[in-house]
């Protein structure tokens, strides 16, 4: 048998948070080096699967197929195509990266007695690994029950992330930390009661696509492959009633988690509570398994469903463009402000994949991908101030760049990225979200491009209140960046800056899986209405 890679990239950091979880309360720098060092390895693993992913072999590459639940007809099937393989690649990229920033943000702050048993560091780190492997087996499952179970498992340790690891800025004793803990609560409880209750939702649609399969087919399956398949060639047909209810199912779980207007509430609480890090782990990682799972799932099961309602989720992905844009605007929070910026980039991401072009395809697929590394580098470093001041509020800062030039230069280049500058990585996918959008939607693509002028208005306005002007007192003595943060920022403004100019190598992989999408859903780009007059068409 050959290597089972897939299974390797979601098992290493899944024994990873075991092993770290497991080490004494005294070795918490021990538990962060090894979690690092299972991340790494988990890295390393995702590299392989993109040296190994041939973009023109076919639609799902390094596939694992293993009974699992006979009787129900559930296999653990895994498979990669050039979306899946990319987005193993982010999440496996991204996540030392957070493992670095939150090296120290669940240390004890007092010192612990020595009979102490409670881990929180180890605990910390140890979810993070967790949460890793939940989305990496995501993006790779190719059975539709084992990407619900991993879909619904990672809320587990997110939760516990966001409620018992949040925010300390501005903590200090008594009332204030009571305070803190209690929003933190409210933001965890917040977060799982949406998505467990959009999960729900899907569960009730996957149970009904098993029994469609076994009423037709004879027996129950939930292999995409398989129900692809079995449709192509006309074994399995779903009455138009039918086919709308449970694509309906699917896509609320997903637009839960994406997240899409008005199902986005818990997003910035989640953010504004939970710590820097975390804060990158839900919307550069996490997040990004509802895109998918809409591209996935939701265009390839249900074709004619997808393009039922379009329409509607098109006006959905407007209201979140302009609605996430507006909010991020009149925020007083950092990082509130950074998850109403998201809200609105994953609105441009939802809109691209149902312009059901494959520019609009292509630039939501390369998005997810972008808006991964530029929201990672912005919330980064603006955690890493916020840890300097403790503060979240922008009133509270002035003049940084004055006295920390380093932290402010990459703060600009982080969020000159969200607002798609061209030459960073953001502008390319938001370009051709706009162009797929305009080709076959015009009306649509010109109101969505009144976000990137409220992206531009947020992005230099709150540069302008924390970066610039004279230096407020509490900054005065701020520090520049440490080395492990300079390691940390520096590799993600570096592919802004290549990605920017060179976006190539991402999509060579990404554009045939888009192409195959779009025949799923038997969509062709619209041609062009180009006009000429008689004397000319004599010629």
């Amino acid at each position: 048998m050959s290597f089972p890679l897939l299974t390797a990239t979601a098992a290493v950091p899944a024994v990873g948070a075991v092993v770290t979880a497991a080490v004494p309360a005294a070795r918490r720098e021990a538990a962060r080096w090894l979690a690092l060092a299972f991340s790494l390895a988990t890295l390393a693993l995702a590299a392989a699967q993109l040296i190994r992913f041939d973009p023109d072999g076919g639609q799902f590459q390094l596939t694992e197929s293993h009974a699992w639940i006979a009787d129900f007809g559930v296999r653990y099937e895994l498979g990669v195509d050039g979306i899946g393989v990319v987005l193993v690649a982010l999440t496996a990229l991204l996540v030392p990266f957070v493992l670095l920033a939150g090296w120290h943000d669940a240390d004890p702050l007092e010192a612990p007695s020595p009979n102490r048993r409670w881990r929180p560091t180890q605990g910390f780190f140890a979810l993070i690994l967790m949460v890793e492997a939940m989305v990496v087996i995501s993006f790779e499952a190719t059975d539709v029950f084992l990407f619900y179970v991993f879909f619904e498992a990672m809320l587990i340790p997110m939760y516990f992330l966001i409620g018992g690891f949040g925010d300390r800025a501005g903590e200090h004793t008594g009332k204030d930390a009571e305070e803190a803990a209690a929003r933190r609560s409210r933001a965890a409880v917040k977060f799982l009661l949406y998505n467990l209750v959009g999960g729900l939702v899907m569960l009730a649609a996957v149970v009904g696509l098993y029994a469609v399969t076994a009423d037709q087919l004879g027996a129950g399956t939930f292999s995409l492959q398989e129900i692809v398949q079995a449709r192509a060639a006309g074994k399995l047909e779903f009455a138009t009633v039918t086919e709308r209810a449970l694509f309906l199912g699917f896509f609320f779980a997903f637009a839960v988690k994406a997240p899409l207007w008005p199902l986005h509430t818990w997003l910035p609480n989640a953010m504004g509570e939970a710590t820097s890090p975390v804060a990158v782990l839900i919307t550069a990682v996490v997040d990004k398994v509802g895109t998918f799972a809409m591209l996935r799932f939701c265009l390839q099961l249900f074709p004619g469903a997808s393009k039922w309602a379009t329409p509607v989720i098109i006006a959905l992905a407007l209201v979140s463009i302009l609605y996430g844009a507006l909010l991020a605007v009149a925020q007083r929070d950092i990082k509130r402000l950074i998850a109403y910026a998201s809200i609105s980039h994953f609105g441009f991401i939802i809109l691209g994949i149902f312009a059901m072009t494959s520019q609009g395809q292509g630039g939501a697929t390369l998005y997810m991908v972008n808006h991964g590394i530029s929201t990672a580098a912005l919330m980064l470093v603006a955690g890493f101030l916020i840890t300097r001041r403790g503060s979240r509020l922008i009133a509270d800062y002035g003049g940084v760049q004055k006295v920390a030039p380093v932290l402010a230069g990459t703060f600009l280049i982080g969020g000159l990225a969200t607002l798609s500058l061209p030459g960073l990585a953001p502008f390319v996918s938001e370009f051709l979200v706009l162009v797929g959008t305009f080709s076959r939607y015009p009306a649509a693509g010109i109101i969505a491009t009144v976000g990137i002028v409220l992206a531009a208005l947020y992005v230099l306005v709150l540069y302008q209140r924390t970066m610039t002007g004279p230096v407020k007192e509490p900054v005065r003595n701020m520090p520049d960046l440490r080395v492990r943060e300079l390691v940390v920022v520096t590799p993600l403004i570096a592919l802004l800056l290549f990605l920017g100019v060179y976006p190539k190598p991402v999509t060579r992989i990404l554009d045939p899986a888009v192409e195959h999408t779009m025949s799923q859903v038997h969509r062709t780009d619209p041609q062009p209405d180009v006009r000429v007059s008689n004397a000319e068409g004599a010629k």
